[in-house]
């Protein structure tokens, strides 16, 4: 769904943002506040606890960011494109969340800054 300007009494324009637009936005935001967790990694003695509940957030809204692809599918019934980005976001997780516990920083690192990157790309397009 694109973006909409809706008039109002006032005469200035509302935006209305899908659900999926929410999702992918929530995804972005809470990927960013996994990098600042990841630096109070090296700086504060909270920051490994921070760092671990925001993994679980973030791997919540890339799942949250697959069920919004669904259905705007299912109701506007477009391409599935948006789904198999989704999923495949969600596989990245999967893979950032598995590199995290084993200790992997030599990719997780990168791997999270590209999720990142494609994560605001996803927003972009939307």
């Amino acid at each position: 769904m694109a973006t909409e300007v809706k008039p109002t009494a006032t005469g200035y324009a509302r935006r209305s943002y899908s659900f999926l637009q929410i999702a992918i936005a929530m995804q972005t935001l809470t990927i960013f506040l996994q990098a600042v967790s990841a630096g109070l990694l090296l700086t504060a003695s909270y920051g490994e606890t921070l760092h671990s509940v925001g993994a679980r957030v973030m791997y919540g809204a890339s799942m949250l960011y697959v069920l919004a692809a669904v259905l705007a599918w299912k109701r506007g019934g477009g391409s599935p494109r948006p789904i198999w980005h989704a999923s495949g976001f969600l596989a990245l997780a999967s893979v950032q969340v598995v590199l995290g516990i084993a200790h992997v920083p030599s990719v997780h690192l990168p791997l999270g800054v590209l999720m990142f990157g494609l994560s605001v790309l996803a927003l972009a397009r939307r």
